[in-house]
């Protein structure tokens, strides 16, 4: 409940059935300090002191409601450790209401910015937080002495906080089993996997706050945070020992001793949804603002191909799609690629393209419907790859759209049967990337980008030739280097990502003499 200070001296009392809360409060005209006594029955005698502060302005201290019955001060708390220091707690159990008080009304805003977005939630029961009419809550630690213990207890363990690769992480005396955070290792790596893609597989189980991810003892790990232990619980409980991949990427999930991230930039390495605003820091790409938004909004979406339990939030689906083993259908391995440019579109040059994301099978453009493509690749995580990466993209001019498509496999036509050439088979073509397991082109799967990664190059052509190359595919170079210890390879650079897929897409497997053939892909570098 808010407390309602009045302009002049005045006494109310308040009475709900068994419980009574009796609120003594002494004001003057001129003075804009209340002194409130706040009396409950049982246990929760409480006294605090509050400046008084216009209902609906922001303040450091705020009020959550509709708590479930038995939830626990250190849930409360783990509610605004994401986003700063929490300084004090006065739970009002009786009323299954509590005030938490932040460091900074920076972080009681950023606080309430996220939780208007994302409804919390403690104990599968949905709650409320808003600004308090006050902005400093004073408590009486001995007769709040169980809140006041455990805030103290984090409080102490967050002064002694570890830094982590760049970021600091807060432990708290709760036991693991309480922690909101998860530290994930993932086992029989044969695909990348990236933090969007964790990001999208956790956020089923309640709002992620947070995600760093490392590598340690040639491990990819990370660390993920909850808005609440009860996700990390039950995400633990669904998730290990589960493959994000057919057969490989094997999760092993255990509670981390950290209640808290704090996460300094937002990139492929590290990123804190509660504030899409970080910068990206070393040179990293920075948030796309977009996707930044929609992580905002962090509305839950059915993905195409994705069947329940797993219903993944369609801001994931924007960054990254990824089909958990055994919950998309291995049958969604076909795409249908639209809003093609008729007159320049070949079953060849989507070959090219979509494999970069995964071996191409098979590929007919429509009969009826010449701006419309199947693309079948070789199995669902490759297309749920090749979706999330070129749906979007400008392709010969026209910003393609790329979906699952309800055909299980792209039929070749009959024996004998002329289709102009619109179907072609690809099964066996020596130009896939990903056929052997574990190859290294695996782990150098990016986004299209306007730099090129160029490799296979003979001693005897030089940087002139190259970019004399890329130019004729009508773009314009705006940089260009040779790896210093292995000039076999190189980075150049156009002046947007459309020019650098139709460069790939020309210049792909390219003869260059020599018995050398140019292999072309997206880089995540920049010149």
């Amino acid at each position: 409940m808010e407390f309602n200070v009045g302009r002049t001296d005045q006494e109310r009392t308040y009475t709900r059935g068994s419980d009574e809360l009796s609120s003594t409060i002494h004001t003057s005209p001129n003075s804009t300090m209340s002194s409130v006594v706040v009396t409950a029955n049982g246990n929760d005698n409480k006294k605090f002191k509050v400046d008084d502060k216009m209902l609906g302005a922001p303040s450091r201290v705020l009020h959550i409601r509709k708590l479930p019955t038995e939830v626990m001060e250190t849930e409360v708390i783990a509610l605004g450790l994401p986003f700063g220091k929490v300084t004090n707690i006065l739970m009002l159990k009786g009323k299954n209401q509590a005030f938490l008080e932040m460091a900074s009304e920076e972080a009681a805003v950023t606080m309430v910015n996220y939780y208007t977005a994302v409804t919390p939630h403690l104990r599968n029961q949905p709650i409320y937080i808003q600004y308090s009419n006050h902005k400093e809550l004073k408590t009486d630690s001995a007769l709040n002495q169980r809140a006041q213990a455990v805030l103290q207890a984090v409080t102490a363990v967050q002064t002694a906080s570890t830094p982590l690769t760049g970021t600091t992480a807060s432990e708290s005396a709760v036991t693991p089993a309480q922690s909101p955070v998860l530290r994930v290792i993932i086992d029989n790596m044969y695909y990348p996997v990236t933090l969007d893609v964790l990001y999208q597989i956790f956020s089923k189980f309640g709002p992620v706050l947070k995600i760093i991810t490392f590598t340690k003892n040639n491990q990819f790990q990370a660390l993920l945070q909850y808005s609440d232990p009860v996700n990390a619980q039950q995400a633990k409980l669904a998730l290990d020992g589960q493959n994000i991949y057919n057969a490989c990427c094997t999760l092993r999930i255990d509670f981390s001793k950290l209640v808290n991230l704090n996460v300094k930039y937002n990139n492929d390495k590290s990123r804190d949804y509660t504030r899409p605003d970080l910068p990206s820091g070393d040179g990293q790409p920075a948030m796309d603002p977009a996707i930044a938004a929609a992580f905002k909004e962090n509305s839950l979406l059915a993905v195409p191909g994705s069947l329940s339990p797993l219903a993944m939030p369609g801001a994931a689906a924007a960054a990254g799609r990824v089909a958990m083993s055994g919950i998309a259908s291995p049958n969604h391995s076909v795409l249908l690629v639209s809003n093609l440019n008729d007159e320049m579109v070949t079953p060849q040059s989507l070959f090219t393209l979509f494999g970069v994301y995964g071996d191409v099978q098979r590929v007919k453009i429509l009969y009826n419907k010449k701006d419309s493509a199947l693309v079948q690749m070789a199995d669902v995580n490759q297309a749920q790859l090749a979706m999330s990466h070129l749906n979007g993209q400008k392709m010969y001019g026209k910003i393609i759209r790329v979906t699952l498509s309800k055909h299980q496999t792209v039929q070749l036509p009959r024996e004998g049967l002329d289709d102009q050439g619109l179907t072609k088979d690809f099964t066996n073509s020596p130009l896939h990337r990903f056929k052997k397991p574990g190859s290294k082109n695996f782990q150098n799967i990016f986004p299209p980008s306007a730099t090129l990664h160029l490799s296979n190059i003979p001693p005897s052509i030089t940087e002139e030739v190259l970019k004399t190359l890329f130019i004729k595919t009508g773009g314009k170079v705006r940089g260009f280097k040779f790896f210093q210890r292995d000039h076999k390879m190189a980075l150049l650079q156009l002046c947007s990502v459309e020019e650098a897929i139709q460069a790939l897409i020309d210049l792909h497997n390219y003869d260059l003499g020599e018995n050398h053939h140019l292999r072309v892909s997206f880089s995540k570098s920049t010149i």
